[in-house]
């Protein structure tokens, strides 16, 4: 699809390199509603949280959000109240170029942690900014906010409700640091569809619980994850039929999945994407216990690197979730391949054709736990060398 095919009316965006980032490549961005939106917002779990966190949980609560403003290069997470007084004058420098007010305005960051953010630069290159505001802008936001992303990630649904069409436009970064428990590290989600604040709230919070709180590419959890969803209509909102309403939950879940599946792929050095479902586990928390310990288990991660199908590796990550386990009701399979069965391996013929599948860049580790009817599964992907390189050399 075409960069102007990612657009919606009553929206427009803008980038700019500001010189945050070392090589010169785009690294401040906006988004601006031309109309009154609803907002609904998700922020991280991490109980060290950045400057622009704390700012954006505020300005959401007042429903008049008009623009988001996010960069890259800079987390501005660890910077005390120098960071925090940082946060608010970037919302004031975009506030005064739109004519709009300062708690209108949320503020997104990522990047290095620990740094202060040079207010200079912001502020020479937020009248740019705002001056090159485009309905086609939207792509260009989510190229700047990329870090360790190799590519930028965007999603488009288009659906019908409230007696018409709408879109739901969602655009993400993400690829190290993601195991959000809430979100990743930012996604940002437009719509011109009318809801009203709680029906947004609800939808949000199944869409996110659905998709972003099913990933792990290194089992943390950053400073600054956020989930943003802007929803405006062309009439005022008013309560959607029940059948609108799941149409719209049902595509902000999917852009939000689409979304969530990229991130896995492009997790920090990843070369494969792996489907972990549980299955027959006795709760769904139990459920969603193992599959998660199994998806963040780095010997597991690295078989799946090394197209090993190691499921002592497995059956280790699984007792070690503090769940109910019975080890001899554990069987599990690999692409439809069993390579346990009852807690005993099927056999070397059955680990070479496991080996074969990974070889995939994209496959299903099944496991089921014979305990009950409740099910749950988590996207991971493998751990590489690439990985290491990359952290190692971020600063």
């Amino acid at each position: 699809m075409s960069e102007k095919a990612y657009k919606m009316e009553g929206f427009k965006g803008s980038s700019v390199s500001a010189g945050l980032k070392k090589g010169g490549e785009p690294d401040l961005a906006l988004i601006y509603s031309e109309r009154d939106v609803v907002a609904s917002g998700v922020f991280t779990t991490n109980r060290v949280q950045a400057a622009p966190v704390i700012l954006s949980r505020e300005n959401i609560k007042n429903g008049r959000v008009k623009a988001i403003v996010v960069n890259s290069g800079n987390a501005n997470a660890c910077t005390g109240e120098v960071g925090l007084q940082n946060a608010r004058a970037t919302a004031g420098l975009v506030a005064e170029n739109l004519g709009i007010e300062p708690d209108e305005v949320l503020v997104a960051s990522t990047g290095v942690i620990g740094a202060q953010l040079d207010m200079n630069l912001f502020s020479k290159a937020i009248p740019n900014l705002a001056n090159s505001l485009s309905p086609d802008g939207i792509p260009r936001v989510a190229e700047a906010m990329m870090t360790t992303d190799s590519f930028s990630k965007i999603s488009l649904f288009e659906g019908n409700a409230d007696g018409g069409p709408f879109q739901i436009l969602g655009i993400a970064k993400g690829a190290g640091m993601i195991m959000p428990d809430m979100a990743t590290m930012l996604c940002f989600v437009l719509t011109d569809l009318r809801l009203d604040a709680q029906n947004l709230d609800r939808a949000v919070s199944a869409a996110v619980e659905a998709s972003f709180n099913r990933i792990s590419v290194d089992g943390d959890t950053s400073t600054n994850d956020m989930v943003i969803v802007l929803a405006h209509g062309r009439t005022e909102a008013e309560a959607l039929s029940p059948g609108d309403f799941e149409e719209f939950n049902n595509g902000l879940t999917r852009v939000m999945t689409e979304l969530a599946t990229m991130i896995v792929r492009d997790g920090e050095g990843a070369t494969k994407v792996v489907h972990v479902k549980v299955k027959g586990a006795a709760t769904s928390e139990d459920a969603l216990t193992a599959a998660r310990t199994v998806a963040n288990s780095s010997l597991v991660k690295t078989a799946f690197y090394g197209q090993d199908p190691n499921w002592g590796r497995i059956m280790a990550a699984l007792g070690r979730a503090g769940i109910l386990m019975r080890e001899e009701k554990v069987s599990i399979w690999l692409d439809g391949i069993k390579i346990v069965e009852e807690g005993l391996g099927t056999g070397k013929g059955a680990e070479k054709e496991a080996a074969d599948k990974m070889t995939n860049k994209e496959f299903v580790l099944t496991i089921d736990r014979q305990q009950g009817e409740h099910e749950e599964r988590i996207i991971t992907c493998d751990l590489t060398h690439e990985y290491i390189t990359i952290n190692a050399d971020y600063r």
